[in-house]
Protein backbone atom coordinates (compact mmCIF):
# COMPACT_ATOMS: atom_id res chain seq x y z
CA UNK A 1 0.00 0.00 0.00
CA UNK A 2 2.86 2.42 0.80
CA UNK A 3 4.33 1.82 -2.62
CA UNK A 4 0.98 2.42 -4.34
CA UNK A 5 0.42 5.70 -2.46
CA UNK A 6 3.92 6.85 -3.36
CA UNK A 7 3.28 6.26 -7.06
CA UNK A 8 -0.03 8.12 -6.91
CA UNK A 9 1.72 11.02 -5.15
CA UNK A 10 4.22 11.24 -7.97
CA UNK A 11 1.45 11.32 -10.54
CA UNK A 12 -0.33 14.16 -8.75
CA UNK A 13 2.74 16.40 -8.90
CA UNK A 14 2.71 18.41 -12.17
CA UNK A 15 5.72 17.37 -14.23
CA UNK A 16 8.41 19.98 -14.74
CA UNK A 17 8.40 19.29 -18.42
CA UNK A 18 5.83 19.92 -21.08
CA UNK A 19 5.33 19.16 -24.67
CA UNK A 20 6.58 20.48 -27.69
CA UNK A 21 8.87 18.78 -29.98
CA UNK A 22 9.20 21.86 -32.03
CA UNK A 23 8.00 25.40 -31.67
CA UNK A 24 5.33 26.62 -34.10
CA UNK A 25 6.51 28.28 -37.26
CA UNK A 26 6.32 31.92 -36.19
CA UNK A 27 8.51 31.86 -33.09
CA UNK A 28 11.90 33.47 -32.97
CA UNK A 29 14.65 31.18 -34.25
CA UNK A 30 17.26 29.86 -31.80
CA UNK A 31 20.90 30.87 -31.86
CA UNK A 32 21.82 27.71 -33.76
CA UNK A 33 22.99 28.69 -37.26
CA UNK A 34 21.50 27.18 -40.37
CA UNK A 35 23.33 24.05 -41.36
CA UNK A 36 23.04 21.36 -43.97
CA UNK A 37 25.21 18.67 -42.44
CA UNK A 38 23.66 15.40 -41.34
CA UNK A 39 23.72 14.70 -37.62
CA UNK A 40 21.23 11.95 -36.85
CA UNK A 41 21.79 12.33 -33.11
CA UNK A 42 20.67 15.97 -32.99
CA UNK A 43 18.07 16.70 -30.32
CA UNK A 44 15.94 19.59 -29.17
CA UNK A 45 17.51 21.28 -26.15
CA UNK A 46 14.68 23.73 -25.48
CA UNK A 47 11.03 22.80 -25.26
CA UNK A 48 7.80 24.56 -24.36
CA UNK A 49 4.32 23.50 -23.41
CA UNK A 50 2.73 24.25 -26.78
CA UNK A 51 1.28 21.30 -28.68
CA UNK A 52 0.76 21.83 -32.41
CA UNK A 53 -2.02 19.84 -34.07
CA UNK A 54 -2.23 20.10 -37.88
CA UNK A 55 -5.61 19.15 -39.31
CA UNK A 56 -6.94 18.73 -42.84
CA UNK A 57 -10.67 19.00 -43.54
CA UNK A 58 -12.33 17.87 -46.76
CA UNK A 59 -15.82 17.19 -48.00
CA UNK A 60 -16.87 13.62 -48.66
CA UNK A 61 -16.04 14.21 -52.32
CA UNK A 62 -12.49 15.32 -51.49
CA UNK A 63 -12.84 19.11 -51.77
CA UNK A 64 -10.84 21.20 -49.28
CA UNK A 65 -12.78 23.11 -46.61
CA UNK A 66 -11.37 26.56 -45.79
CA UNK A 67 -14.07 28.28 -43.70
CA UNK A 68 -13.84 26.67 -40.26
CA UNK A 69 -13.06 28.54 -37.03
CA UNK A 70 -11.55 27.43 -33.72
CA UNK A 71 -15.03 26.86 -32.27
CA UNK A 72 -15.67 24.27 -34.98
CA UNK A 73 -13.02 21.95 -33.48
CA UNK A 74 -12.72 19.98 -30.26
CA UNK A 75 -9.32 18.66 -29.21
CA UNK A 76 -8.98 16.11 -26.41
CA UNK A 77 -5.70 15.13 -24.75
CA UNK A 78 -6.05 11.64 -23.25
CA UNK A 79 -9.81 12.20 -23.34
CA UNK A 80 -9.70 15.61 -21.64
CA UNK A 81 -11.00 18.60 -23.71
CA UNK A 82 -8.43 21.35 -24.26
CA UNK A 83 -8.69 25.09 -24.75
CA UNK A 84 -7.36 25.55 -28.28
CA UNK A 85 -6.36 28.28 -30.67
CA UNK A 86 -6.45 28.33 -34.46
CA UNK A 87 -3.31 29.85 -35.94
CA UNK A 88 -3.80 32.11 -38.95
CA UNK A 89 -1.91 32.42 -42.24
CA UNK A 90 0.34 29.42 -41.67
CA UNK A 91 0.39 28.67 -45.41
CA UNK A 92 2.73 31.64 -45.93
CA UNK A 93 5.32 30.34 -43.45
CA UNK A 94 8.69 29.07 -44.74
CA UNK A 95 8.94 25.31 -45.27
CA UNK A 96 11.68 22.84 -44.31
CA UNK A 97 11.16 19.58 -46.20
CA UNK A 98 13.07 16.29 -46.15
CA UNK A 99 12.40 13.96 -49.07
CA UNK A 100 13.00 10.32 -48.06
CA UNK A 101 13.06 7.68 -50.81
CA UNK A 102 13.68 3.95 -50.62
CA UNK A 103 16.35 2.65 -52.97
CA UNK A 104 16.76 -0.83 -51.44
CA UNK A 105 14.46 -3.79 -50.94
CA UNK A 106 11.36 -3.61 -53.12
CA UNK A 107 12.15 0.06 -53.79
CA UNK A 108 14.69 -0.98 -56.41
CA UNK A 109 11.81 -1.61 -58.84
CA UNK A 110 10.49 1.95 -58.45
CA UNK A 111 13.68 3.96 -59.06
CA UNK A 112 12.59 5.12 -62.56
CA UNK A 113 9.52 6.78 -61.00
CA UNK A 114 11.75 9.14 -58.97
CA UNK A 115 13.43 10.73 -61.99
CA UNK A 116 10.63 13.06 -63.10
CA UNK A 117 9.35 14.40 -59.78
CA UNK A 118 10.96 17.84 -60.02
CA UNK A 119 7.91 19.85 -61.18
CA UNK A 120 5.66 18.17 -58.61
CA UNK A 121 8.10 18.91 -55.80
CA UNK A 122 8.05 22.55 -56.85
CA UNK A 123 4.25 22.52 -56.62
CA UNK A 124 4.35 20.94 -53.15
CA UNK A 125 6.70 23.61 -51.81
CA UNK A 126 4.82 26.51 -53.37
CA UNK A 127 5.90 30.13 -53.49
CA UNK A 128 7.37 30.36 -49.98
CA UNK A 129 10.94 30.43 -48.66
CA UNK A 130 12.10 26.85 -48.36
CA UNK A 131 14.94 24.51 -47.47
CA UNK A 132 14.88 20.99 -48.90
CA UNK A 133 17.07 17.97 -48.13
CA UNK A 134 17.18 14.54 -49.81
CA UNK A 135 17.71 11.21 -48.02
CA UNK A 136 17.75 7.75 -49.57
CA UNK A 137 17.89 4.44 -47.72
CA UNK A 138 18.27 0.71 -48.01
CA UNK A 139 19.73 -1.01 -44.94
CA UNK A 140 21.00 2.40 -43.83
CA UNK A 141 19.84 5.99 -44.45
CA UNK A 142 22.13 8.28 -46.42
CA UNK A 143 22.07 12.05 -46.87
CA UNK A 144 22.27 12.65 -50.63
CA UNK A 145 21.96 16.42 -50.32
CA UNK A 146 21.75 18.70 -47.31
CA UNK A 147 19.24 21.49 -46.92
CA UNK A 148 19.20 23.88 -49.86
CA UNK A 149 16.85 26.46 -51.32
CA UNK A 150 17.86 25.41 -54.85
CA UNK A 151 15.36 22.71 -55.79
CA UNK A 152 17.23 21.96 -59.04
CA UNK A 153 20.02 20.40 -56.97
CA UNK A 154 17.53 18.02 -55.36
CA UNK A 155 16.05 17.17 -58.76
CA UNK A 156 19.52 16.42 -60.13
CA UNK A 157 20.20 14.00 -57.28
CA UNK A 158 16.86 12.27 -57.81
CA UNK A 159 17.61 11.82 -61.51
CA UNK A 160 20.87 9.98 -60.82
CA UNK A 161 19.81 7.98 -57.79
CA UNK A 162 21.20 4.43 -57.64
CA UNK A 163 19.81 1.16 -56.33
CA UNK A 164 20.85 -0.12 -52.93
CA UNK A 165 20.95 -3.45 -51.12
CA UNK A 166 18.04 -5.67 -50.08
CA UNK A 167 17.29 -3.74 -46.89
CA UNK A 168 14.38 -1.40 -46.27
CA UNK A 169 15.04 0.29 -42.92
CA UNK A 170 12.09 2.65 -43.09
CA UNK A 171 12.04 3.50 -39.38
CA UNK A 172 15.76 4.25 -39.32
CA UNK A 173 15.28 6.57 -42.29
CA UNK A 174 12.39 8.37 -40.60
CA UNK A 175 14.43 8.81 -37.43
CA UNK A 176 17.29 10.20 -39.53
CA UNK A 177 14.94 12.66 -41.27
CA UNK A 178 13.22 13.88 -38.10
CA UNK A 179 16.58 14.56 -36.50
CA UNK A 180 17.68 16.56 -39.54
CA UNK A 181 14.58 18.72 -39.16
CA UNK A 182 15.21 19.33 -35.46
CA UNK A 183 18.08 21.62 -36.42
CA UNK A 184 15.96 23.76 -38.72
CA UNK A 185 14.73 27.18 -37.47
CA UNK A 186 11.42 27.16 -35.58
CA UNK A 187 10.13 29.77 -38.04
CA UNK A 188 9.91 26.99 -40.63
CA UNK A 189 7.05 24.54 -41.01
CA UNK A 190 8.45 21.02 -41.01
CA UNK A 191 7.47 18.22 -43.34
CA UNK A 192 8.70 14.86 -44.57
CA UNK A 193 7.81 13.34 -47.93
CA UNK A 194 8.30 9.58 -47.64
CA UNK A 195 8.27 7.14 -50.56
CA UNK A 196 8.75 3.55 -49.40
CA UNK A 197 7.31 0.08 -49.09
CA UNK A 198 4.85 -0.65 -46.30
CA UNK A 199 6.99 -2.89 -44.08
CA UNK A 200 10.20 -2.10 -42.29
CA UNK A 201 13.00 -4.54 -43.09
CA UNK A 202 16.06 -4.30 -40.85
CA UNK A 203 15.87 -1.05 -38.86
CA UNK A 204 18.09 -0.83 -35.79
CA UNK A 205 15.79 1.50 -33.87
CA UNK A 206 13.23 -0.31 -31.73
CA UNK A 207 9.51 0.40 -31.94
CA UNK A 208 9.30 2.37 -28.69
CA UNK A 209 12.14 4.72 -29.68
CA UNK A 210 10.67 5.07 -33.16
CA UNK A 211 7.27 5.94 -31.73
CA UNK A 212 8.91 8.44 -29.39
CA UNK A 213 10.77 10.21 -32.19
CA UNK A 214 7.82 10.28 -34.57
CA UNK A 215 5.52 11.66 -31.85
CA UNK A 216 8.11 14.11 -30.49
CA UNK A 217 8.22 16.52 -33.39
CA UNK A 218 5.81 19.00 -34.93
CA UNK A 219 6.39 17.56 -38.38
CA UNK A 220 3.75 16.68 -40.96
CA UNK A 221 4.53 13.43 -42.75
CA UNK A 222 3.21 12.80 -46.25
CA UNK A 223 3.72 9.15 -47.13
CA UNK A 224 3.38 7.29 -50.40
CA UNK A 225 3.89 3.55 -50.35
CA UNK A 226 4.11 0.56 -52.63
CA UNK A 227 3.31 -2.91 -51.23
CA UNK A 228 5.95 -5.03 -49.55
CA UNK A 229 6.32 -8.54 -50.92
CA UNK A 230 8.05 -10.06 -47.91
CA UNK A 231 6.40 -12.03 -45.12
CA UNK A 232 4.20 -9.96 -42.80
CA UNK A 233 5.29 -9.53 -39.20
CA UNK A 234 2.98 -11.12 -36.65
CA UNK A 235 0.83 -8.83 -34.50
CA UNK A 236 1.65 -8.22 -30.86
CA UNK A 237 -1.12 -9.36 -28.49
CA UNK A 238 -3.24 -6.56 -27.07
CA UNK A 239 -3.04 -6.92 -23.30
CA UNK A 240 -5.96 -4.55 -22.74
CA UNK A 241 -8.55 -6.73 -24.40
CA UNK A 242 -8.74 -9.41 -21.70
CA UNK A 243 -11.60 -8.29 -19.41
CA UNK A 244 -12.28 -11.79 -18.05
CA UNK A 245 -8.68 -12.75 -17.33
CA UNK A 246 -7.95 -12.63 -13.57
CA UNK A 247 -5.05 -10.56 -12.30
CA UNK A 248 -2.55 -11.48 -9.57
CA UNK A 249 -4.16 -12.86 -6.43
CA UNK A 250 -3.12 -9.91 -4.24
CA UNK A 251 -3.75 -7.13 -6.75
CA UNK A 252 -2.17 -5.96 -9.98
CA UNK A 253 0.95 -4.59 -8.22
CA UNK A 254 1.79 -8.01 -6.76
CA UNK A 255 3.77 -10.81 -8.39
CA UNK A 256 2.50 -14.30 -9.19
CA UNK A 257 5.24 -16.70 -7.98
CA UNK A 258 3.88 -19.51 -10.15
CA UNK A 259 3.80 -17.54 -13.42
CA UNK A 260 6.01 -18.89 -16.24
CA UNK A 261 9.21 -16.78 -16.52
CA UNK A 262 8.52 -15.65 -20.09
CA UNK A 263 5.17 -14.13 -19.06
CA UNK A 264 6.52 -11.94 -16.25
CA UNK A 265 6.62 -8.23 -17.04
CA UNK A 266 9.36 -5.91 -15.86
CA UNK A 267 8.47 -4.15 -12.62
CA UNK A 268 8.23 -0.79 -14.42
CA UNK A 269 5.87 -2.12 -17.09
CA UNK A 270 3.71 -3.83 -14.48
CA UNK A 271 3.44 -0.65 -12.39
CA UNK A 272 2.49 1.40 -15.44
CA UNK A 273 -0.12 -1.13 -16.54
CA UNK A 274 -1.66 -1.18 -13.07
CA UNK A 275 -1.86 2.59 -12.95
CA UNK A 276 -3.33 2.59 -16.45
CA UNK A 277 -6.10 0.33 -15.18
CA UNK A 278 -6.79 2.69 -12.27
CA UNK A 279 -6.41 6.02 -14.06
CA UNK A 280 -8.38 6.29 -17.34
CA UNK A 281 -6.11 8.88 -19.08
CA UNK A 282 -3.07 6.64 -18.63
CA UNK A 283 -5.07 3.63 -19.75
CA UNK A 284 -6.11 5.45 -22.92
CA UNK A 285 -2.55 6.55 -23.67
CA UNK A 286 -1.23 3.04 -23.07
CA UNK A 287 -3.84 1.51 -25.35
CA UNK A 288 -2.97 4.01 -28.07
CA UNK A 289 0.72 3.24 -27.68
CA UNK A 290 0.15 -0.50 -28.09
CA UNK A 291 -2.14 0.02 -31.08
CA UNK A 292 0.41 2.32 -32.72
CA UNK A 293 3.28 -0.10 -32.16
CA UNK A 294 1.22 -2.80 -33.84
CA UNK A 295 0.36 -0.42 -36.66
CA UNK A 296 4.06 0.32 -37.24
CA UNK A 297 4.60 -3.40 -37.71
CA UNK A 298 1.91 -3.58 -40.39
CA UNK A 299 2.35 -0.36 -42.36
CA UNK A 300 5.08 2.12 -41.44
CA UNK A 301 4.24 4.90 -43.95
CA UNK A 302 0.53 4.94 -43.10
CA UNK A 303 1.21 5.00 -39.37
CA UNK A 304 3.75 7.83 -39.72
CA UNK A 305 1.25 9.92 -41.65
CA UNK A 306 -1.52 9.28 -39.12
CA UNK A 307 0.70 10.13 -36.15
CA UNK A 308 1.61 13.50 -37.60
CA UNK A 309 -1.70 14.56 -39.11
CA UNK A 310 -0.25 14.21 -42.60
CA UNK A 311 -1.58 12.10 -45.47
CA UNK A 312 -1.06 8.59 -46.77
CA UNK A 313 -1.39 7.25 -50.32
CA UNK A 314 -0.72 3.85 -51.82
CA UNK A 315 0.57 3.89 -55.42
CA UNK A 316 1.36 1.16 -57.92
CA UNK A 317 3.04 2.91 -60.85
CA UNK A 318 4.58 6.28 -61.85
CA UNK A 319 1.21 7.62 -63.01
CA UNK A 320 -0.52 7.02 -59.68
CA UNK A 321 2.54 8.38 -57.84
CA UNK A 322 2.31 11.66 -59.77
CA UNK A 323 -1.43 11.84 -59.13
CA UNK A 324 -0.94 11.44 -55.39
CA UNK A 325 1.86 14.00 -55.30
CA UNK A 326 -0.42 16.47 -57.06
CA UNK A 327 -3.03 15.94 -54.34
CA UNK A 328 -0.38 16.55 -51.66
CA UNK A 329 0.67 19.78 -53.38
CA UNK A 330 -2.89 21.09 -52.93
CA UNK A 331 -3.16 19.95 -49.32
CA UNK A 332 0.18 21.06 -47.84
CA UNK A 333 -0.61 24.81 -47.70
CA UNK A 334 -4.25 24.34 -46.70
CA UNK A 335 -4.09 22.67 -43.32
CA UNK A 336 -5.59 24.10 -40.17
CA UNK A 337 -3.06 24.51 -37.37
CA UNK A 338 -4.56 24.08 -33.90
CA UNK A 339 -2.52 24.68 -30.75
CA UNK A 340 -3.05 24.20 -27.04
CA UNK A 341 -1.17 24.17 -23.73
CA UNK A 342 -1.73 20.87 -21.85
CA UNK A 343 -2.12 21.08 -18.09
CA UNK A 344 0.26 18.89 -16.07
CA UNK A 345 0.96 16.34 -18.82
CA UNK A 346 2.30 12.96 -17.75
CA UNK A 347 5.59 11.78 -19.31
CA UNK A 348 5.20 9.45 -22.26
CA UNK A 349 2.71 9.13 -25.08
CA UNK A 350 -0.48 11.20 -25.13
CA UNK A 351 -3.53 10.28 -27.22
CA UNK A 352 -5.02 13.18 -29.20
CA UNK A 353 -8.58 13.20 -30.44
CA UNK A 354 -9.67 15.93 -32.84
CA UNK A 355 -13.35 16.24 -33.71
CA UNK A 356 -15.52 18.56 -35.76
CA UNK A 357 -18.49 20.09 -33.98
CA UNK A 358 -21.74 19.78 -35.92
CA UNK A 359 -20.09 19.03 -39.27
CA UNK A 360 -20.74 15.34 -39.98
CA UNK A 361 -20.62 16.09 -43.70
CA UNK A 362 -16.84 16.72 -43.55
CA UNK A 363 -13.88 14.34 -43.28
CA UNK A 364 -11.09 15.21 -40.83
CA UNK A 365 -7.45 14.05 -40.70
CA UNK A 366 -5.41 15.31 -37.75
CA UNK A 367 -2.46 14.49 -35.54
CA UNK A 368 -3.29 11.62 -33.18
CA UNK A 369 -0.46 11.56 -30.62
CA UNK A 370 2.37 13.46 -29.00
CA UNK A 371 5.14 12.58 -26.60
CA UNK A 372 6.26 14.27 -23.37
CA UNK A 373 9.84 13.69 -22.27
CA UNK A 374 10.89 13.25 -18.68
CA UNK A 375 13.55 15.93 -19.11
CA UNK A 376 13.07 19.07 -17.04
CA UNK A 377 14.92 21.34 -19.50
CA UNK A 378 12.14 23.69 -20.55
CA UNK A 379 11.84 27.25 -21.65
CA UNK A 380 9.12 29.77 -20.78
CA UNK A 381 6.09 29.39 -22.98
CA UNK A 382 5.95 31.71 -25.95
CA UNK A 383 2.68 31.61 -27.88
CA UNK A 384 2.98 31.86 -31.65
CA UNK A 385 2.69 35.29 -33.15
CA UNK A 386 -0.13 35.98 -35.56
Amino acid sequence: MTRLLAIFALLLVPPAIAQSPAQPPTQSPPQTPLTSDANPSATISVRSSLVVVPALVKTKSGQLVFTLKADDFTVKDDGIPQKLQLEEDTDSQPLALVIVVEVGGDGIHYLPAYSDLGPLLDAIIGNVPHRVALVDFDSEPELLHGFTSDLSKITTELNRIESGDNGASVLDAMSFATNLLRKEPPAYRRAILLISETLDQGSHIDLTDALHELSDTNTSIYALSFPSTKTQIKDEANRFNRPHEPGPEHGCFSRDPDAPPHTIESRGDQDFDCLAMLLPPLRLARMVEIATRNSLRKNVPETCARLSGGEYFSFKDPKSLRRDLFTISNDVPNRYVLTFHPESPHPGLHALTVELNEHPEFRLDARTEYWVDESSNTAPDTPPSK
